[in-house]
């Protein structure tokens, strides 16, 4: 997961993104360490993580972003998007996967953000 301060589109910086904080959760592991469960496709499935503080000051203007990607290569070892070993995992083993986070009355998700005063 990313969490990323979008600058407005001015003239002085001419807007960009500046990435604020990055975590890797691997999603089998949404409930237990000791028991890895896979994903059901099409079925949704909470998932609650905490993203270390890091105090960043977003500014007046500026917005905040959230990314939910399933690979962080090459920073983190490939995801084959598949139930197996990642670290035994065969050139068949990976496949494309589709990552939908849902926001409505049913299936809320929220970002919460402390704000220190």
């Amino acid at each position: 997961m990313k969490l990323i301060d979008v600058y407005p589109n001015d003239s002085s910086m001419g807007g960009y993104q500046q990435l604020v904080r990055g975590d890797v959760m691997r999603g089998k592991f949404r409930k237990s360490f000791e028991n890895p469960e896979p994903f059901v496709p099409n079925e949704p499935s909470p998932v609650s993580f905490v993203m270390p503080d890091i105090y960043h000051t977003f500014r007046a203007g500026h917005r905040i972003m959230v990314q939910v990607q399933s690979s962080w290569f090459p920073l983190v070892d490939r995801n084959p998007q598949k139930f197996v070993d990642i670290y035994k995992a065969t050139e068949g083993d990976f496949q494309k996967a589709t990552m939908r986070v849902y926001r409505s009355r049913s299936m809320p998700s929220q970002l919460k953000v402390l704000v220190m005063e």
